[in-house]
């Protein structure tokens, strides 16, 4: 059986990221951490913890860890089908999930905040490229996550949520600057684009779509999804803009299409592990709601993601 009350230290060192930290949010000492550790290492005769800055689990660590996280979900059922109360001394029950930037700042606001306020639980974001965050899951380190990625992830269930619409912006004055006499694949090459990061292709996906062309190399690198939009609204580069965000700002003039009507689209699905747990049927439903407030049918958002 399973040292559950050390395994909780092994977990409190995972998620803060030191031993000291760990002390602090569990009201011992960091020796008394230190020394929980250890037996229990010895105990299951295999390192759980890299003494890193911060700290890392080891490939056993992390599974020990999820399957802890998992254990504290499900009694969270259990305790509520009793009536007895989280008592001040549990640490809160937080659910780990996977989002990427563009979600997060358009449509899944309302679905965290729905979910919390219901249940009381407390949310961890892990934001990530949706193209990578289904891997968060696999590695344990999630409960569930927003991804691009349609294949199956074992002990988990996906559902498809819809896809984001993106269209390619920039300011009036950026236009004028840079495409006097269109978008051509010759001023493509020259005007300054933004990218999210090395794995967002979605700018080199419009252009070979649209135009029939490369962007060029005079790449901004801008991490941050508001960032990108405010960015674009100052004349910075053109970039792909979650419609939803875009579009107030078409309407005013402030932004335009660099070709107007043509989107692509981020096809998103929800996959979340295989807990009969309330919470993640709860949390489930609030995902797909914000959803579908937002996201469109894949057919019908331009190019298929």
């Amino acid at each position: 059986m399973l040292d559950y009350a050390a395994l909780s230290v092994v977990a409190a060192v995972v998620r803060e990221g030191t031993f000291e930290r760990a002390a602090a949010a569990l009201h011992i000492s960091p020796s008394a951490v230190s020394q929980r550790v250890r037996a229990l290492e010895e105990r299951l005769g295999a390192i759980l913890v890299q003494r890193s800055q911060p700290c890392q689990p080891t490939a056993l660590g992390r599974r020990l860890c999820a399957h802890f996280e998992a254990v504290r979900l499900l009694e969270t059922d259990l305790l509520s089908d009793m009536g007895a109360p989280q008592t001040a001394a549990s640490p809160p029950v937080t659910l780990k999930i996977a989002v990427n930037s563009d979600s997060l700042a358009s449509w899944m606001a309302p679905a965290i905040v729905g979910f919390s306020r219901e249940t009381g639980l407390l949310v961890e974001l892990v934001v990530d490229d949706e193209a990578h965050t289904a891997d968060r899951l696999r590695g344990g380190d999630v409960v569930a996550a927003i991804t691009s990625e349609s294949a199956p992830v074992q002990g988990c269930r996906t559902t498809r949520l819809g896809a984001l619409r993106y269209l390619a912006c920039a300011s009036p004055d950026f236009v004028t600057r840079h495409f006097p006499t269109g978008v051509t694949a010759q001023a493509l090459l020259h005007a300054p684009v933004m990218r999210f990061d090395r794995r967002d292709d979605l700018q080199a996906r419009w252009a070979m779509d649209h135009v029939g062309a490369p962007v060029g190399n005079q790449v901004h690198w801008i991490p941050s999804t508001r960032a990108f939009l405010d960015l674009a609204l100052r004349g910075l580069a053109w970039g792909m803009q979650p419609a939803v965000l875009a579009l107030p700002h078409l309407d005013q003039g402030t932004l335009v299409e660099l070709v107007p009507s043509t989107p692509i689209g981020v096809t998103l699905y929800w996959t979340v592990a295989r807990l009969h747990a309330a919470a993640l049927r709860k949390l489930t439903e609030a995902v797909r709601r914000a959803a579908g407030t937002v996201l469109e049918d894949a057919a019908g958002s331009g190019a298929p993601a």
